[in-house]
């Protein structure tokens, strides 16, 4: 595809009553810039005449140097556009357009005899902006205190947030107006295993918002690399939000040597809200794939002994013992407890069920030693990620995976001590690939190894990166878990297959759990900087199916954990469930066997933050497409017109919410039809609360 990239304009001046413009390609969005009479970097952002983000400040604050916030003139402006398109190595749509006008300012103090570089970025779904410090006598190394990046709203938008944790984004999202926010109150914080709430005025990104003329505003971060992540303070009273960075053990933000450059920070505004489930801005704002063969990198769908351990049915360690020395204890000696999961009977059992079902791969958790006396204990060394318990044997399961062609995924749980893992990354992920291991399920739970540093600072940025490197050298491919949520890098990294980085269904096994809204709320929010493994497919949907008594449960129907595999996208998706849960509905399970983790197509036909979301796909293998819709705790009915079809004919199979379906009263009952429709149709759909529905089209040839 031929790439434009055009410069069009270059200022020289040092004249400080200026002011600069540039539109988007479509001209709707307009970005200004300007110095204030302090000689301060002011932008604002308009789209269609209508201020997005007022005049808002930008600048950074040093450590023991002078801060780069006044006392500006302006070297050079170097205006410019870019057209491409580009492919994915996997993703919803098989061809993306990055096409944006930029505005790059270079600002001197010369009072201090230093430069900074402000570029902008302005595509037609919003902006983009980043700090970069290039090489100079008088700034080499330099410490950041806070990044003070502005954005002053027009109004007291309703917004969709959860507290800014330095250590978990693992919390159910409250709805409310901006002056009403309070992070140190919300949904389900007793739930949290960490916590790190540095304010009851921070928040996380992405930010979700919608203004009271239907405007609606994302405000996030691109390019996460060698940086703290980024939260958002709120001016209750202003509306007005800025930056604040993770810090490190001493309180110190980021260290820094030039040249550098910060993250992008991302404005996505649209007033339909479907168009900010479309944008691919963040993925443009990352660079392209750092690797020249991407052959290896392949989207799966898995099953894994993993959900037994949260429903309680089994466990992750081998025997119960506590407080000993792990490198001590004779493992063959020991007697087991009789529940642990991990075994070689119990994954040759998952083995069968994914050959009989064409699952490309099986998860095992807790096969390796250490788990007696893992949690909380802030031990250096717990996992040395080689040594299988004496009922796991790794050889005999390598050879039956590979007789029955199903791939296995490592677990290599951390215990958060990250220094010790990647001590021994190589002895690792050499392990994994003498046994047939290609993809590996990491995990951070509890406080970080350093100790004072947290799962978002800058340290542990850079540690996820290094992995996500090292495991390319193997060919392995990373779904990281208690990690930084992302930021468009799997462009950059393809093999980063998925994050968790926010509350997922296994919440509903043994908590308050997720309230039938917060699917429909992780779209707009945690989703926009990449995929999340959420592990959806639960069909025992009550817990007193295992332990009568036991009050909790997923809320949501039966019939939307399947629409979930659609709406939710991942290029890495498990079928969460037990087996024999799944052999209990095989009708209801023959959705999640022909549903794909690659699509050529993608489109975002309704969605509302906080209420529903309707979208179709089409598979990237065929000319097959599925569509999922979800609501919240409401019944919805949609007519969906079929006119994004390619073909003429389709057989349609509709897996659908039951007449008395209820995700809290009747969840499990479903119904599936099957017809044959027309591109001109009109598909009718009716949702239960906290319902959904999944189809699949076929063509007729």
């Amino acid at each position: 595809m031929k790439t434009f990239f055009i410069i069009l304009l270059i200022v020289l001046t040092f004249q400080n009553n200026f002011s600069q413009q540039i539109f988007s390609p479509d001209g709707k969005l307009e970005l200004n810039i300007k110095l204030s009479n302090q000689n301060e970097l002011l932008y604002n952002l308009s789209r269609d005449g209508k201020s997005v983000i007022k005049d808002s400040k930008l600048g950074i604050d040093l450590v023991d140097q002078p801060d780069f916030l006044q006392g500006f003139k302006i070297d050079t402006i170097i205006t410019s556009t870019y057209y491409d398109k580009w492919a994915p190595v996997w993703g919803e749509v098989d061809s993306i357009l990055n096409n944006y006008n930029q505005l790059q300012v270079t600002l001197n103090q010369p009072k201090e005899n230093r430069k900074i570089i402000v570029t902008f970025r302005l595509f037609n779904d919003g902006l983009g902006f980043r700090y970069e410090f290039p090489v100079q006598d008088n700034l080499k190394y330099f410490r950041i205190a806070e990044e003070n990046s502005n954005f002053a709203l027009t109004g007291n938008h309703k917004t969709f947030w959860i507290p800014g944790d330095y250590d978990s984004q693992e919390y159910t999202y409250t709805t409310s107006l901006l002056s009403e926010i309070d992070a140190s109150k919300g949904k389900n914080f007793d739930d949290i295993i960490v916590k790190s709430l540095p304010g009851k005025d921070i928040v996380q990104t992405p930010l979700m918002m919608k203004t009271t003329d239907s405007l609606y505003i994302n405000i996030h971060e691109a390019a996460l690399l060698n940086y703290p992540a980024m939260y958002i303070k709120v001016d209750r009273n202003n509306f007005n939000l800025s930056t604040q960075l993770c810090p490190d053990a001493f309180g110190t933000k980021a260290y820094m040597q030039t040249p550098c450059k910060t993250p992008w920070r991302t404005v996505i505004v649209s007033d339909k809200a479907e168009d900010i489930l479309a944008s691919k801005m963040i993925l443009n704002l990352n660079e392209p794939t750092k690797y020249q063969d991407v052959s290896w990198i392949k989207p799966q769908k898995f099953i894994g002994i993993w959900w037994g351990m949260h429903v309680g049915k089994d466990t992750w360690n081998y025997a119960d013992i506590n407080n000993v020395k792990l490198d001590e204890v004779d493992w063959n000696s020991l007697k087991p407890n009789g529940k642990h999961g991990a075994t070689t009977e119990n994954t040759k059992r998952y083995i069968d069920f994914a050959a009989k079902h064409g699952i490309d791969a099986v998860l095992v958790e807790g096969w390796n030693i250490g788990w007696e006396d893992w949690f909380g204990n802030w031990k250096e060394e717990v996992f040395d990620f080689v040594t299988p318990y004496p009922d796991f044997d790794v050889n005999e399961l390598e050879r039956y995976a590979k007789e029955k062609n199903v791939k296995l995924i490592m677990h290599h749980e951390t215990s958060a001590s990250a220094t010790n893992y990647e001590r021994r990354l190589d002895e690792a992920f050499n392990f994994m690939k003498e046994h047939g291991y290609n993809s590996v399920k990491t995990g951070y739970v509890g406080k970080i190894i350093p100790r004072g540093e947290h799962h978002d600072s800058q340290w542990m940025i850079n540690h996820y990166t290094r992995v996500v490197e090292k495991a390319a050298k193997y060919h392995i491919s990373v779904d990281s878990h208690e990690s930084v949520r992302l930021t468009g890098l799997h462009r950059t990294y393809p093999n980063w297959l998925a994050a968790e980085a926010a509350r997922g269904n296994e919440f509903n096994a043994w908590s308050k759990g997720n309230p039938p809204e917060h699917e429909t709320i992780l779209p707009f929010t945690r989703f926009m900087g990449g995929p999340m493994d959420y592990t959806p497919g639960i069909f025992q949907i009550k817990m007193d199916y295992y332990n009568p008594g036991n009050t909790h449960q997923v809320h949501t129907t039966l019939a939307k954990q399947l629409a979930l595999y659609v709406t939710i996208y991942s290029p890495i998706q498990m079928a969460a469930d037990l087996p024999e849960n799944y052999e209990r509905f095989p009708d209801a399970f023959s959705f999640i066997e022909q549903v794909p983790v690659d699509w050529s197509d993608t489109k975002i036909l309704k969605a509302e933050p906080g209420d529903y979301i309707v979208i179709a796909r089409k598979d990237k293998n065929s000319d097959n497409w599925f569509i999922g819709a979800i609501t919240d705790e409401e019944s919805r009915s949609f007519e969906i017109p079929l006119g994004f079809l390619d073909k003429a004919n389709y057989e349609i199979t509709v897996y659908q919410d039951a007449q008395d379906a209820d995700w809290k009263n009747n969840p499990m009952a479903y119904n599936i039809e099957k017809y044959n429709v027309q591109k001109n149709d009109l598909l009718k759909l009716k949702l239960a609360p906290g319902g959904g529905t999944a189809v699949i089209l076929k063509p007729i040839k």
